[in-house]
């Protein structure tokens, strides 16, 4: 093999020219036979081509590893804008040509983007996903279960997907927040409620979820369906059970206002329980007073309702006379006659007997005083005529008296005043034959259409009507005969007065009979006994002062009598004035 001496002298460094040189130089010198040499520089070219072939292999070796490194990095690439990038976005430029080196290095800068975006994209999905998971377990009432991060899809981290992602979000959000809305309404109505009831709230609303307590935040609330479910059974158990004690407390109002009334309970104690009869009339949704059904406050109720209970019945006696006593007075103002004294005997027997219930026989009470209050209505219009027809009676008879005074039209005091009330009374008095027809005629439309006669104190009034014109008949033919008298005499009196040239004094009547009205009646026909409240004729207590009133009105003499015919001759004189016709 020939060796050249390729000995660089310019740069003085030892190449394989100047070794093989300087080993002939020794081979010459030891002496070494061709063979030798020839084996030994065989044995060289031999371990050159080693240690060719070895770094053949190594760089054989290393550019195996760049290509897999750029297979990776571009497969990488892919991934990662497959991932990250929405379909059609062009953003990184891949270089086709060039050596392995210059093509990796053309990649790894957008392979170190794509990962720190991939890096800031998976904590933004995570972070989504966190608030997914945890408002996806308030609802299902398992958030306290739930632990660690939620898995990550990497192979789409896109925009859209995030998107997706973030409007799902936004829907669990505005769930939880009318979840949350409604769960505060369904506390607050239970707080109102307790407090109404005069319940614990907090116990009560921590029996449905321990979070639902005020110590409690707003957003760590429980709003599962659990949750709205059993708030939403309590309040509607809450409801009922207000509805009830209302009706009950309702009730209990009720009655002790009837036993109040019953016993005439002061206002005073009244008042004590204005907090139960307040809500007497009221509906369910209007009683929001705290306490107000409070069983505490039922139990007052019903322990005051059973002690008037007891009281009633030991005074029972007492509450019926009084509606006795009532039930007279309305009689007596209406001047109908009843027995009193055996309506008292059968109260009495009823209640020594015990066969009846005191409410029934109070409401019995009751509704003969409701009948009667109608009996008087239906009284009323004809009652009144009578009232005033027993005026101008009175008038009448005041007129007959002011015309017998001779000095009537003398100047003394207060002459003036009479003269006008007799100017009155003249008017009033030749109005009674017309009210009588009239009140006739009313009272007999009242007879036909009740079919029973018209009783005023006891005696029909239609008798009393009748018997009363029959007495004014009476007295017109006495006052004519009065006047025929009054002739004679006259006549008398002028024959003798031609025949002896003097007058004689006129002789002066004892008397002219008054007219007497219905029987029994006061002065002038005026009625006293059947017309006149009498004060004991069926005891009661207010009929005495309409009595009293109508008795200064209407009372007749003490020796009134029905004049006959024959007797007023008796009483006629010629010279006592004559009263004009009513």
């Amino acid at each position: 093999m020939a060796v050249t001496d390729t000995q660089n002298p310019l740069l003085g460094e030892t190449t394989c020219g100047s070794l093989l040189q300087k080993l002939q130089e020794i081979w010459d010198e030891v002496g070494e036979s061709d063979e030798e040499r020839d084996k030994m520089l065989l044995q060289i070219e031999h371990e050159c081509l080693d240690v060719y072939k070895r770094k053949v292999e190594q760089a054989a070796k290393s550019r195996a590893k760049l290509l897999q490194a750029l297979s990776d990095a571009k497969l990488e690439l892919s991934t990662l804008v497959s991932a990250l990038v929405d379909k059609g976005f062009v953003g990184f430029p891949e270089k086709a040509s060039g050596t392995i080196k210059e093509q990796l290095a053309a990649i790894a800068p957008a392979l170190e983007k794509l990962w720190k975006q991939k890096e800031e994209r998976v904590k933004e999905f995570s972070d989504v996903l966190s608030q997914i998971q945890k408002i996806c377990g308030e609802i299902a009432g398992n958030a306290c279960e739930q632990t660690g991060a939620p898995a990550v899809d990497e192979s789409d981290l896109s925009l859209k997907k995030l998107d997706e992602y973030q409007v799902k979000l936004q829907e669990l959000q505005k769930e939880k927040s009318d979840r949350l809305h409604k769960v505060l309404e369904f506390v607050s109505t239970v707080h109102d409620l307790c407090a109404v009831l005069g319940m614990d709230f907090i116990s009560t609303v921590t029996e449905v979820h321990p979070s639902l307590d005020d110590s409690t935040g707003v957003q760590s609330k429980s709003i599962s369906n659990d949750t709205l479910l059993s708030l939403a059974k309590t309040v509607s158990a809450l409801n009922e059970d207000k509805k009830q004690r209302l009706h009950k407390l309702q009730d209990l109002a009720t009655q002790l206002i009837d036993l109040w009334n019953l016993m005439d309970t002061p206002e005073e104690e009244r008042r004590l329980f204005d907090h139960v009869t307040c809500n007497i009339s009221a509906s369910v949704d209007e009683v929001t007073v705290p306490g107000a059904l409070a069983l505490d406050l039922i139990a007052q109720a019903e322990v005051e309702v059973e002690r008037l209970d007891q009281l009633k019945s030991s005074r029972m006696k007492e509450i019926a006379f009084k509606r006795q006593v009532e039930l007279e007075e309305i009689f007596a103002r209406a001047h109908i006659e009843i027995d009193a004294e055996a309506a008292r005997e059968k109260i009495m027997a009823l209640i020594d007997s015990g066969n009846v219930e005191p409410a029934e026989l109070l409401a019995d009470m009751d509704n003969k005083i409701a009948r009667a209050k109608e009996e008087v209505l239906s009284r009323k219009e004809i009652l009144d005529r009578v009232e005033k027809w027993m005026l101008a009676c009175e008038e009448e008879s005041w007129l007959e008296d002011y015309n017998r005074d001779e000095n009537r039209y003398n100047a003394s005091r207060g002459a003036h005043l009479n003269l006008k009330r007799a100017e009155k009374a003249r008017i009033l008095v030749n109005k009674i034959p017309g009210m009588v027809d009239t009140l006739a005629a009313k009272t007999r439309a009242w007879e036909e259409d009740r079919g029973i006669s018209f009783m005023y104190d006891g005696v029909p009034l239609l008798a009393m009507l009748d018997e009363y014109a029959m007495l004014r008949q009476e007295r017109e033919e006495e006052k004519r005969r009065l006047r025929d008298q009054k002739k004679f005499h006259e006549q008398q009196n002028t024959e003798q007065e031609a025949a002896f040239g003097s007058r004689p004094s006129p002789a002066r009547p004892a008397g002219t009979k008054k007219l007497v009205g219905p029987p029994n009646g006061g002065t002038n026909g005026t009625p006293s006994r059947r017309l006149s409240l009498n004060t004991n004729q069926n005891g009661s207590k207010s009929a005495a002062k309409d009595g009293k009133r109508d008795s200064m009105k209407l009372a007749a003499p003490a020796n009134y009598v029905a004049i006959s015919k024959e007797d007023a001759v008796s009483h006629v004189s010629g010279t006592d004035p004559i009263p004009g016709s009513p």
